[in-house]
């Protein structure tokens, strides 16, 4: 047990608390009492995130690679997206990993090796008991990014899920200043909608990957099969690629509700603090900003609580959209066609990170069909009145 006192403690050691040290440290918190408990001290490529922002971020140094282009493609044809001011980019865990530590060190943190259970919140203090009721540590705030399911089941519960292969080739096959961000071409699920895409470090490394928006997983066989159907439909000989990593993932689609706060001193991050976008399963940029606005925060002498990762109205869209989606009132492909092709591309990009205003939101929202979408709608209105009833 720790017997001192910290002024925050992060529970759970992954990529959210990672963001969380890294502005700690850049926000020059070096006389925060610091602690961060989880049993495995991450380190490593064991996971890779793309997201969307603009250059000149503190991510900057930490990228594999960046796109001011991106191509949607459908069995219709091939639209290619300029970014532009924004880019589309590519962070592998290790440096993230590696600048936590270092971030780590300079803070002074104390690493507890503990896998913690119950987080006693009196409203005055947190103590963070391990799983057989034992004392970690008492904090004054914790910053709890532990996976969680939503607080009830959502009336929409889908799932991202994907398999990825870092690939090399012997002679130049990909262009490294485009990165293939939907391909729609793959065989469509009964229920949901799937894709590949194509990350290209350079022209002849990248990450392949097959993604499905669905409520179930595949087998290991399905997306080993996924994948290589994909690598086909790219011109590519699966059996002359030489796979180095092999990348796996599920992430929630849900309009089911995360509470970021559950008690008075204890808040959560990442997926279970709302940062995980229903729409998408997109994550990491609304991650980004929560490490943010908690060390600014903490540098302001205010609690570290961030603000809500997306407008309310934004989370409404999301469950209609999912809705739409799950009954078959519309086909996912035609979809996100319709998205990119009825909205310049970065108004899409914003509005998936919360950032649009309402009026754009309007505009994002007369792309989609009306009337399924209006039965969607209405769907959606009358299960949120029997709830609440």
């Amino acid at each position: 047990m720790n017997e001192t006192p910290v002024d925050v403690a992060l529970v759970g050691g992954g990529g959210a608390a990672s963001l969380v040290l890294a502005a700690l440290d850049r926000h020059g918190l070096t006389g925060l009492r610091v602690a961060v408990v989880d049993p495995v001290h991450k380190r490593g490529q064991d996971r890779t995130w793309a997201f969307w922002d603009r250059p000149g971020s503190d991510l900057d140094p930490l990228l594999s690679a960046s796109w001011s282009q991106v191509d949607v493609v459908t069995p219709a044809g091939r639209r290619v997206l300029d970014l532009t001011p924004m880019r589309y980019a590519m962070l592998r865990s290790a440096p993230v990993y590696d600048r936590a530590a270092e971030a780590e060190r300079r803070l002074g943190a104390t690493r507890i090796g503990g896998a913690a259970g119950a987080l006693d919140d009196d409203g005055q203090r947190v103590i963070v008991r391990d799983t057989d009721g034992g004392e970690l540590v008492r904090a004054a705030w914790v910053l709890d990014s532990r996976p969680r399911p939503p607080e009830r089941p959502g009336r929409t519960n889908w799932l991202q899920h994907f398999r990825g292969w870092w690939v090399e080739t012997d002679a130049p096959t990909f262009d490294p200043a485009r990165a293939v961000l939907m391909d729609f071409r793959t065989p469509q699920p009964a229920r949901g909608v799937s894709f590949g895409y194509v990350l290209p470090v350079s022209d002849r490394y990248a990450l392949i990957e097959y993604t499905e928006f669905s409520p179930a997983l595949l087998t290991d066989d399905g997306y080993d099969a996924a994948l290589r159907g994909y690598v086909r439909l790219l011109g590519l000989d699966p059996a002359a690629l030489r796979i180095r990593e092999v990348e796996n993932g599920v992430i929630p689609m849900t309009d089911g509700p995360f509470v970021a706060r559950p008690s008075p001193r204890v808040v959560r991050l990442g997926t279970a603090g709302g940062a995980t976008r229903p729409s998408t399963g997109f994550t990491f940029s609304a991650m980004h900003r929560q490490a943010d606005e908690v060390a600014r925060a903490l540098a302001a002498g205010r609690p570290p609580v961030p603000r809500p990762a997306y407008p309310r109205r934004h989370l409404w869209m999301d469950a209609v959209a999912l809705r739409a989606l799950d009954r078959g009132r519309i086909g996912g492909v035609e979809f996100f066609d319709r998205l990119f092709d009825r909205n310049p591309a970065e108004r899409v990009l914003r509005f998936l990170d919360g950032a649009t205003s309402p009026g754009e939101d309007l505009a994002v929202m007369r792309s989609s069909p009306l009337l399924p979408m209006t039965g969607a709608l209405l769907g959606d209105a009358v299960d949120r009145l029997r709830r609440r009833s």
